[in-house]
């Protein structure tokens, strides 16, 4: 193995053991790009480095101009304070300013002032000034962005707050006439044998049901679902009895046992609203097909309907976003909280036949 080389290290020891201090004390200034300046008690510049790379100034015009002429008025108070500070003998200080670089613009810079000891035959303060302009830029940006999410955490804030309002506005203002009709239905099915009446136990269920769910999506804890092993064949061929559908036809081509881990009742919205979705956003019959995913776990909704266009796609998961006149432009929005609830993840693409295909991904 190859011993260390100690000659550079030994050269360097050397050279500082025999240098006089003056010139070992100038050769680190000389290695710097900060600059050193001296500052007699009368503010008068003494001496200064080299100046010109910094502050595009030549060391003549920074010598000859009163230094108060290059520092932004509004700084100027705080770095007579610095100086004074630093004469009467005080701890070090550091101040940060504005300084007219020679082109004209404004740069940073930060001095730190310390007094000479007494024992040197000098008197005054002792300057080293860096520029720090990249680094003021990076925390006016920092306190930008600090702000812009304190204003967007508050405007969400206020967004819950309405949406907890309207939750409990609607939940009490549905609940009571529900409640009185849930009430007539079942005393008519005890004096009527009818299937009509029968057939609408579900529907009036299934309203109350809604009503949770809308409270429980809107309220701030509306992200705690509670899952239970599925059937996905089975709630889609329920969720499409309980929609509107005309003459359009649903296929299921999905394992009748294939279960996935999902709150019933948001599922069943899911569904709801993605059908509603194609029947009313087609003016034709559509058929729409339930699937598995080939490459990934989930499933898929798709139909084979005019399709979203491609341009469309990110704005029809917004809230008020439709194109049907009888449409609240909700359902989609609905679908996608509904999803994103149950830690699901819903992409939109095109479909074989050429309509809509909402692709719900579960792993």
């Amino acid at each position: 193995m190859r011993e260390p080389d100690d000659t550079a290290e030994d050269t360097q020891a050397t050279w500082l053991h025999e240098t006089d201090v003056a010139d070992r004390s100038w050769a680190f200034v000389d290695s710097t790009t900060d600059i050193f300046t001296h500052i007699r008690p009368d503010g008068e510049m003494a001496y200064v480095t080299n100046t010109e790379e910094m502050l595009g100034r030549t060391t003549k015009e920074f010598l000859e101009t009163p230094l108060e002429e290059f520092i932004h008025s509004e700084d100027k108070e705080r770095a007579v304070e610095c100086f004074e500070s630093a004469l009467a003998g005080t701890a070090p200080m550091t101040v940060e300013l504005r300084f007219r670089h020679g082109d004209g613009h404004w740069i940073w810079i930060e001095s730190s002032a310390s007094p000479i000891p007494s024992e040197y035959d000098l008197d005054g303060v002792v300057t080293v000034t860096r520029e720090v302009t990249e680094r003021k830029r990076r925390e006016r940006k920092l306190k930008e962005t600090q702000a812009e999410l304190k204003r967007s955490n508050e405007q969400l804030r206020r967004q819950n707050r309405r949406l907890d309002r309207f939750a409990s506005v609607v939940s009490h203002d549905f609940r009571s006439p529900l409640s009185v009709a849930t009430g007539r239905l079942r005393q008519a099915r005890e004096e009527h044998d009818s299937e009509s009446l029968d057939a609408m136990v579900e529907p009036v269920d299934r309203m109350a049901r809604m009503i949770d769910e809308l409270r429980t999506l809107t309220m701030s804890q509306r992200r705690d679902v509670k899952t239970t092993p599925v059937a996905i064949a089975t709630r889609a061929e329920a969720a499409w009895a309980m929609t509107e559908t005309g003459d359009s036809e649903l296929r299921v081509r999905i394992d009748p046992d294939r279960e996935y881990e999902a709150d019933l009742g948001l599922l069943d919205h899911i569904f709801e609203n993605l059908f509603r979705n194609a029947i009313v956003h087609n003016e034709t019959p559509v058929t729409v097909t339930v699937g598995s995913l080939a490459e990934r776990q989930g499933f898929y909704v798709a139909d084979d309907g005019t399709g979203i266009p491609s341009e469309r796609v990110e704005t029809v998961l917004e809230y008020g976003y439709s194109t049907a006149d009888e449409g609240t432009g909700d359902g989609l929005t609905i679908v996608s909280e509904f999803i994103e609830a149950q830690g699901w993840e819903l992409a939109i693409t095109g479909a074989v036949d050429g309509g809509a295909r909402f692709e719900i991904r579960t792993d």
